[in-house]
């Protein structure tokens, strides 16, 4: 009654913890199954960015419930839901976002329930991942969010701002690299605001000794706000040996009187300059943002200045959806919530811009040579090795070597779309 199968679902952070578990099972006398049928427990890593994210969390903790496996509920809804979670006949087991570490040794004690007051909680939880079958890995140097936007519930899932000590990443990534990765992503929730609790350190701080102090050839950086990619910040980018060009930044939308209303503090007019330097210093950068449709409020004429600034814009691509209303958020309480409809109807709008302009985006690299990481397994549907640019190109080569690192000319027949 040890084998267990286990689903992350939402960001990176959560994808990093999951694996994170799933080695602690392993180690304590559990059996990973990857068919459903064959486990014991369900073990459901969960996300509560959008109420779609929460029906889709309880529908599949009911499917493998119907299944008669024991069922057990982690992440974001456990920890913002808590204890009544337990009221549900197809949830056995509660365990918030810290207690997921300590899965193997609740379920040994039958323990229902566990979940920590996270803000209360003033210290990061260092947690170390040993995997070495990926070529490019991940590691979480920050958990929390200090930020009150009103449209957001994860600050409740996720407690307050705790950063990971510099020497813990920086050992870590060391590791990473004798160990023969190439490549590490730098995740958290809100990864701008590390070292802020530290009182005198900053993300730039940490980047300049992960370039002097490291050996991983290459790293990349999570979701950034914009008021936190300062001049001197992209100055030391610009020179980095190490940095890939692929900025991903929480934008949320392209309309001054919709960024109020949400609690963000910026204008269109600052990060679209922002994006404009951004583009002009490096070559080919990838410029991604995430942008919520339909908010509270979102009038026509909101919506479509979101959509001329997007159009303009020199974004890469946009991840969009609609907006969700989230319980115990100040958004909950606005007027002006609109119909599903019109919501997912502005959010397909929203899409098609994001597939224009990344058809731009690649269009403007056919013909330009590209460090490439291959990585160390090949594609799954073609047998070719695949692998990716520093400016976040999916390739397909017909030749090279698992595991390294290769200048190539971009043709419009190697690069895959996903």
């Amino acid at each position: 009654m040890n084998k267990f199968y286990l689903k992350s679902m939402g960001c990176k952070s959560n994808q990093f913890e999951g694996q994170i578990v799933t080695e602690k099972l392993i180690e304590s006398g559990f059996e990973q199954v990857f068919n459903i049928k064959n486990a014991d427990f369900y073990i459901l890593n969960s996300c509560s960015v959008t109420h779609k994210s929460d029906s889709e969390a309880y529908y599949l903790l009911r499917h493998a419930h119907s299944l008669g496996l024991k069922t057990v509920l982690t992440g974001c809804i456990a920890q913002i839901e808590k204890e009544k979670l337990l009221n549900e006949p197809f949830i056995d087991f509660v365990y918030g976002n810290e207690d997921k570490y300590d899965i193997p040794k609740l379920l040994n004690n039958e323990m229902a329930y566990s979940v920590k007051d996270l803000m209360k909680e003033d210290k990061f939880y260092p947690v170390i991942l040993n995997d070495t079958t990926k070529t490019r890995i991940s590691l979480k140097i920050q958990d929390g969010c200090d930020n009150r936007c009103s449209y957001c519930v994860i600050p409740f899932g996720r407690g307050k701002s705790r950063s990971a000590d510099s020497s813990f990443i920086l050992n870590e990534i060391n590791r990473y690299a004798d160990n023969g990765y190439k490549e590490v992503v730098l995740t958290g929730i809100h990864i701008g605001l590390w070292g802020k609790d530290f009182g005198d350190k900053s993300l730039l701080d940490l980047l300049k000794e992960i370039e002097k102090t490291t050996k991983i050839p290459r790293y990349r950086l999570g979701s950034l706000n914009p008021l936190e990619i300062s001049k001197e910040f992209l100055n030391f980018l610009e020179k980095s040996e190490k940095f890939c060009p692929h900025f991903h930044l929480s934008l949320q939308s392209a309309c001054n009187d919709t960024l109020k209303h949400m609690n963000r503090h910026y204008t269109v007019e600052y990060y679209l300059e922002q994006i404009e330097d951004i583009y002009t210093r490096f070559n080919n950068p990838f410029i991604g943002s995430d942008i919520i449709a339909g908010f509270a409020g979102e009038t026509e004429r909101n919506f479509v200045t979101t959509v001329e600034n997007l159009k303009k814009s020199k974004l890469s691509k946009i991840h969009v959806f609609p907006y969700s209303i989230r319980k115990g958020t100040e958004a909950e309480l606005f007027d002006g919530h609109l119909p599903e409809k019109v919501k997912e109807e502005r959010a397909n709008i929203i899409k098609q811009i994001s597939k224009d302009k990344f058809q731009t985006f690649i269009k403007s690299n056919i013909g330009t040579t590209q460090e490439v990481l291959i990585e160390k397994h090949p594609d799954k549907n073609t047998g070719k090795f695949k692998g990716v640019t520093r400016n976040y190109i999916n390739v397909l080569l017909d030749s090279g070597e698992f595991n390294t690192l290769k200048n190539v000319l971009l043709t419009k027949n190697i690069i895959k779309f996903d």
